[in-house]
């Protein structure tokens, strides 16, 4: 019988979609993000996100930093459409003997990311998990992006430019608990024209695959021009994961123009390869189910 942690995720989730109508969907399972075509006006985002206490952070973790990373991851993935955040609803799951002052704590630092990123705290729920369950926080939110301005992972073509914001690696040193999401950089380039673009959560080793196999196309990366934080190595920076910086595609004729107007006051924005028509392997990231570092690629044709 074979076992989650025998397939991994993504492979889990297109066995479990099969079947499944997208009906009325512009944009279904697949993205950063699920997109509504409402008829006319900006189109709507839908995310759906969860922390595991073991998995995403430890139990030593102050709450305030747990929560801020609930609401952030949520608002980094609607960053990675080219979109902003609206309404945010959070599902606690936690074990009885849970201190109340944990659980302050932890809508504390939900509602200082809100503030600063924007998003309305909309409603919720809360349950319980057996005495020495791990804690469970799933968030689900709504946002928007202009009809113009909305970017898919799955837009890029050979030849495209690839570029990230900010700087890889070391995320376990604590970076995972207060990364900003890259909103204003992520509408930026939207307005700009870029092609695709999704966030970095398991890896630039993971990521960079499934952004070129959406859009059909194989990859080249000059890892010299990676951007690592400080005290990482390479392998640090393709793999660790929970990154939540934004890889991006953008039209070679495109790039010029967007790098030299790039904000002053906008994570650095670095080109680390391009878009191919075949090939690029990357062994790293993070798989979920199996909790091992994964080979992930495109093989060549």
């Amino acid at each position: 019988m074979k076992r989650l942690s025998d397939i991994g995720e993504d492979a889990l989730i297109r066995k479990l979609l099969k079947g499944f109508p997208t009906g009325e969907l512009h944009t279904g399972p697949g993205d950063d993000c699920a997109v509504v075509d409402p008829g006319r006006g900006r189109l709507r985002l839908l995310k759906t996100d969860a922390i595991v206490e073991g998995v995403h952070f430890l139990p030593e973790a102050p709450a305030s930093k747990v929560g801020w990373k609930a609401a952030a991851r949520v608002l980094s993935d609607f960053a990675a459409m080219g979109g902003q955040p609206e309404y945010l609803m959070v599902t606690v799951a936690l074990a009885a003997d849970t201190p109340v002052k944990w659980v302050e704590g932890l809508y504390r630092g939900f509602r200082r990311c809100l503030e600063k990123h924007g998003g309305t705290l909309a409603g919720g729920e809360t349950t319980s998990v057996p005495k020495g369950s791990a804690a469970v926080i799933s968030v689900a939110g709504e946002g928007s992006v202009g009809r113009r301005e909305l970017v898919l992972r799955s837009g890029g073509k050979p030849g495209d430019v690839l570029a990230v914001t900010g700087r890889l690696g070391g995320s376990i040193r604590g970076r995972h608990l207060s990364f900003s999401p890259r909103l204003a950089e992520g509408q930026w380039l939207g307005k700009m024209g870029a092609r695709a673009m999704m966030d970095l959560s398991d890896g630039l080793a993971m990521d960079l695959p499934r952004l070129a196999a959406a859009g059909s196309s194989g990859f080249e990366l000059e890892a010299g021009l990676v951007p690592r934080s400080r005290g990482c190595s390479l392998k640090e920076a393709l793999s660790d994961g929970e990154d939540y910086e934004l890889l991006v595609a953008i039209q070679p004729r495109k790039w010029q123009r967007i790098s030299d107007e790039w904000p002053e006051d906008f994570a650095m924005l670095t080109r680390i390869g391009l878009l191919t028509e075949s090939g690029g392997k990357l062994d790293g990231g993070w798989e979920h189910f199996s909790g091992r570092v994964a080979s992930s690629g495109r093989p060549s044709n």
